[in-house]
């Protein structure tokens, strides 16, 4: 064989090329599909006004949902893809470049494009419901945080086909990321993706802070409040303080980049050191931004299907804010060989276990609840069930990693990636997936199908234990995070090729989950009730899907679970309050396409900035402040939904 066709068949498919090319004509092929279904069935017009241009909080979770979904797929991908590279010694699947760009990007996606956006689904989809509101706040920043992080999404996942990605870990630690290590655009993507959706998600922090604050139904005091908006209101406290310290660092790592600067450079003066503290001020509280919401979901869930009101409300609501608080304590763990002296360590270690008590008392609080209850093992409940004995175990290792001499051995060993992963994927996923699963039809209007939704869980499920035990064992001997190939003969093989299984196990679970969605889509039962489940709280009060207005009469809360005490009075035959006013017209927002063409213009600075190109960055932020300028001189921003309309509507649900 000639040398020439050698050296392009080594370089074509021993470094993995094939799979960026493969993955490029992909893209691009989607992308014409895309725009070929919407000419030919002319649905621009209605992707404009219907999706482009809602403030509707339930179409914006909608959108957040399926993003979130995309992503899980994309980070899934990735992750694969580095299970196969380690499946066996010496593996030649990826080359050592690519391995670092795709353990940076699946990190990255699974947190901030995958968690975040599955949480804030559930945030916009149910909360103005739980308390009786008819939007959220502020619905047109509510549209803003959305196309945000959207096109951060899109900036990210751009630097895989354009520039290369981030090769520098999900962390992005200095020196590693400093320019003369890291000369290409991925670092910088992934900075201003960051900066970009960082932006949005303090939005919606704040944004969900203030519904749950101000737009309660009357009666509905904080003590009445579903246990779910108790966790979206102490993950938005969390997002409100912690981001702005991932900003300030991402923002000064950029300077050291684009200007010069040496923030982080040893050798100038800078401190590295000083970067690390302030991603983990925002990293560990981060971990319990996308968990608590994830107990909220299954104190619905366990109360619904137990069909008992969740035992221990006010230790609930507690250990809650005790998390909220003591999460602002324990980054230091993260680094503990850093040689920050006893003292310290001991604080943070103690600290560390201390926040594992008010997580144990929401365990308990749980399987109480489940105690001597009517049980009915719907899928949400599966996933719900699942959790448990996986946050147990991931709870337990995280006790052990805050032991800080101990932590001298486990530190970035594989026994590290086990736990993170017990406890991200074994709560926030499970959590998300099940209130996926609990709350679709009040969305979509019908059920997902429990034979498949049961096929799915047992795979995931059973993959996750096949995938990440064998990683706690693989961290015990020595394997540490991070590295693309090893040799034969360290005793790895075995664990690392069914850790491999069982990653694929979950991808097949991931893929019966997605066929459930498309064949419950087309064939699915409907729901016709509003209320599926015989739920409690006061989303399925109302016709699934609700109505754009959610309620036509705000209701007046006397009690927790006020659903279900209405619905046991009626039961027992007793009168129920209900309001005897008139209709009278609605207000709410109007549509606006400013959001999405505001955030159009951040992805023009954030592209122009990540390759240096300053006339466009700068034109970019020009429109993104003219877009705010217009804002602040717009007053028609809202309208009335006359009276009969409203009856229309609510006749064609069969309710008058």
């Amino acid at each position: 064989m000639p040398a020439s066709v050698t050296n392009f068949a080594t370089h074509f498919f021993v470094t993995g090329e094939p799979m960026i090319y493969g993955a490029d004509v992909a893209i691009v092929l989607v992308s014409l599909a895309i725009l070929f279904v919407l000419t030919y069935f002319k649905k621009w017009k209605w992707l404009w006004k219907e999706w482009l241009t809602t403030v509707d909080h339930k179409k914006i979770g909608i959108m957040y949902l399926i993003a979130a979904l995309l992503m899980m797929f994309r980070g899934g991908v990735d992750a694969l893809l580095m299970r196969t590279q380690l499946m066996l010694p010496n593996g030649r699947f990826l080359q050592a470049q690519h391995y670092n760009e795709i353990f940076t990007t699946h990190g990255t996606l699974m947190i901030l494009f995958m968690a975040m956006p599955f949480i804030f689904a559930m945030f916009n989809i149910v909360v103005p419901l739980q308390i009786g509101a008819r939007d959220v706040a502020f619905p047109y920043l509510n549209a803003i945080s959305f196309w945000l992080f959207f096109v951060a999404a899109m900036l990210l996942n751009l630097s895989f086909v354009i520039g290369g990605s981030p090769d520098a870990g999900w962390v992005s630690y200095p020196p590693l990321a400093d320019l003369p290590f890291d000369r290409g655009p991925g670092e910088n993507f992934y900075l201003l993706s960051l900066q970009i959706t960082g932006i949005g998600s303090m939005a919606t922090g704040l944004n969900f802070f203030v519904t749950i604050m101000r737009m309660r139904a009357p009666g509905m005091t904080l003590m009445r409040m579903p246990l779910f908006c108790w966790a979206v209101l102490s993950a938005s406290v969390l997002i409100i303080v912690a981001f702005p310290a991932l900003t300030a660092a991402l923002a000064l790592l950029l300077i050291d980049r684009v200007a010069g600067a040496h923030f982080f450079t040893m050798l100038a003066g800078g401190n590295p050191m000083m970067y690390v503290n302030l991603f983990w001020v925002w990293g560990h509280p981060e971990v319990y931004i996308v968990v608590l919401p994830a107990f909220g979901v299954f104190s619905e869930v366990v109360a619904t299907f137990a069909k008992k009101r969740v035992f221990g409300y006010a230790s609930m609501v507690a250990s809650m804010m005790v998390i909220t608080v003591i999460s602002y304590l324990v980054w230091l763990h993260h680094f503990f060989t850093m040689g920050a002296g006893p003292g310290v360590n001991s604080f943070f270690a103690l600290a560390s276990m201390i926040i594992a008590i008010p997580t144990g008392v929401k365990v308990f609080n749980w399987l109480m609840t489940l105690f001597r209850g009517r049980i009915r093992l719907t899928p949400p409940l599966l996933w719900t069930l699942g959790f448990v004995p996986n946050f147990a175990i991931g709870g337990a290792t995280g006790v052990m990693l805050a032991v800080a001499p101990a932590d001298y051995q486990y530190h970035n060993s594989y026994f590290l990636i086990a736990h993170f992963h017990q406890v991200l994927i074994g709560g926030t996923v499970y959590g998300m997936i099940a209130g996926m699963y609990y709350w679709w039809p009040k969305v979509f209007g019908f059920l997902l199908g429990e034979r498949l939704a049961r096929h799915a869980f047992w795979w995931f499920n059973i993959g996750f234990y096949v995938c990440f035990l064998p990683q706690y064992f693989l961290g015990y001997m020595g394997m540490t995070r991070r590295i693309y190939t090893y040799p034969p003969g360290m005793g790895w093989t075995t664990w690392n090729f069914i850790s491999t299984l069982g990653a694929y196990m979950m991808g097949i679970g991931f893929i019966l989950i997605a066929a459930n969605i498309v064949q419950s889509a087309l064939h699915g039962v409907r729901d016709t009730t509003g209320d599926p489940w015989d739920g409690r709280t006061l989303e399925w009060s109302l016709p699934s899907p609700a109505p754009h207005y959610n309620f036509a009469r705000i209701p007046t809360v006397h009690s927790r679970d006020a659903w279900w005490e209405m619905k046991e009075a009626r039961r027992r035959g007793e009168p129920v309050q209900e309001s005897t006013e008139p209709l009278r017209p609605i207000h709410m927002p109007k549509s606006s396409g400013r959001p999405f063409i505001l955030s159009v213009l951040f992805f023009v600075f954030g592209f122009g900035m990540t390759f240096n190109w300053y006339v466009m960055a700068i034109i970019g932020l020009l429109g993104v402040g003219i877009c705010l300028v217009l804002r602040s001189f717009e007053f028609d921003t809202d309208f009335y939904i006359p009276v009969h309309e409203i009856e229309e509507t609510e006749a064609a649900y069969g309710r008058s």
